[in-house]
């Protein structure tokens, strides 16, 4: 991964290393646009990085870029599907882009493969109620609460 810019103008000083470690700093310390030029750039020098990938997709994530995000995030999953968090991204950025259907199948495949995650179950949870509103099943007050216990119970009995 320590490939030597080339001498483009307006490119970031440094090796592709070096632009990602600073995209990654900029996207810690809450500046993701900022992130997402960097990495942007890092990604496209080494286009086969999937840690290069996977922060560009949460910056561009991050800074709203929701489409570029979901794309980011696919070719990283489609890379490794077994990569949870890329199937978590995936699916978020998918319900950002107001398709709950693909949301919902990434955010299971995350759920499957990391039971133990609350935040992809409460992502899958709201996904499913939406697609569920959406439908015209509103269900019944608390049955969310009732599923979130049982699939707790069930998780704490393995």
């Amino acid at each position: 991964m320590r490939k030597r810019a080339r001498s483009d103008e307006g490119a970031p000083s440094g090796d592709v290393y070096e632009w990602f470690r600073r995209g990654s700093a900029l996207l810690a310390g809450g500046h993701p646009g900022a992130a997402q030029q960097l990495l942007s750039r890092a990604a496209a020098a080494e286009p086969g990085s999937a840690a290069i990938r996977e922060s560009l997709a949460r910056a561009q994530f991050d800074a709203g870029s929701y489409a570029a995000a979901l794309e980011s995030f696919r070719e990283v999953a489609l890379a490794d599907p077994s990569d949870d968090y890329a199937q978590f991204g995936w699916g978020l950025a998918a319900a950002r882009t107001g398709d709950f259907e693909e949301s919902a199948v990434h955010l299971a495949l995350a759920v499957a493969m990391r039971p133990d995650a609350a935040h992809y179950r409460a992502a899958l949870r709201q996904t499913r109620a939406t697609l569920k509103a959406r439908a015209g099943g509103f269900g019944t007050v608390g049955a969310e609460q009732q599923q979130d216990q049982q699939d707790e119970k069930h998780h704490q009995d393995e």
